[in-house]
């Protein structure tokens, strides 16, 4: 057991360097927060999106291929915001509360891809873009729906706002009609691809901050156990109970266990929510995602 954690700490070392690079030249070196705002924004609304695009328009799997993928995938996503919403009765501060449950159940998406990658190329990035292309307008649902209660917003006019859930819904639609982007555009959209992943972990580790965290410890503790126990638990089971294959079940708790989503402090800050304490919890997600990862990933190798 203790071989294969240290080998899939190994295998994930690429990707949680980048972070730590991002963190590194954002704190020591004159790229300060204002540079990788800027950053942040050009991964956000172009680079990612159409990485999501290409990614979900030529995928390895179709939607029935991947069904009982998106089954468990999805299921565990609910299961884990169902938990999240718990934590309204934890009587914490509203604001607080409405901007941090998000963190329980959204998920990197970089980070997610980037591991794929490493454990099964192209079959496993096929799979993991199906997940995103359902998983992101379901997750930005679900973060948004509290905040937009709280700040007397539009759930419909945010979701129509959000370049990941226009990317994936386009590129579903391409890939359902049979559309492939032309070939001499190909080269053009995997260097996006590369260059989206490898700017997005080095901006979540540019954007980690700690100010936050320390405003109630018991609703940090019970999002981040949500977020790191109880999904990738969740998703374990539904894994079993469906008979995926090895690869499909690594890939479904792979992808359950990942830290939360960077652009959480991105949508709390601009829809009116508790901003610092969201990066704190980002953070700390982050973090205990490069723990708990390899733990799980091992696990299921010994399944």
């Amino acid at each position: 057991m203790l071989r294969l954690m240290s080998h899939n700490a190994l295998l994930l070392f690429p990707d949680f360097s980048l972070i730590a690079l991002g963190f590194a030249l954002s704190q020591w070196t004159s790229l300060k927060r204002d540079v990788w705002s800027g950053i942040e924004r050009l991964v956000y609304y172009v680079l990612f999106p159409v990485l999501l695009f290409s990614t979900s328009s030529r995928g390895h799997y179709t939607l029935a291929g991947a069904s009982s993928v998106l089954l468990a995938g999805i299921g565990a996503l609910l299961c884990g915001i169902a938990l999240a919403y718990a934590a309204f009765w934890l009587r914490a501060d509203k604001r607080r509360t409405a901007s941090g449950v998000q963190c329980a159940f959204r998920f990197n998406s970089y980070i997610a891809l980037a591991v794929a990658d490493r454990l099964g190329g192209a079959q496993a990035v096929s799979l993991v873009a199906v997940l995103i292309a359902f998983g992101v307008p379901l997750c930005n649902a679900a973060a948004v729906w509290p905040l937009a209660r709280h700040a007397q917003q539009g759930l419909l006019r945010e979701l129509l706002r959000n370049p990941l859930i226009v990317a994936t819904a386009a590129g579903l639609v391409a890939h359902s009609l049979g559309l492939k982007p032309p070939a001499l555009v190909l080269p053009v959209l995997d260097r996006i691809g590369n260059a989206s992943i490898a700017m997005g972990l080095m901006t979540v580790g540019a954007g980690l901050q700690w100010r936050g965290i320390h405003r109630d410890g018991r609703l940090t503790a019970w999002l981040m156990a949500v977020r790191h126990a109880f999904i990738p638990l969740i998703a374990w089971a539904l894994a079993l109970w469906l008979h995926l294959t090895p690869l499909e079940a690594t890939v479904v708790v792979m992808f359950a266990s990942m830290p939360t989503a960077s652009s959480a402090y991105v949508l709390a800050a601009r829809m009116g929510g508790d901003g610092p304490y969201v990066a704190g919890l980002v953070s700390l997600s982050t973090l205990l995602g490069a723990a708990s990862l390899p733990v799980f990933l091992s696990l299921m190798q010994r399944a």
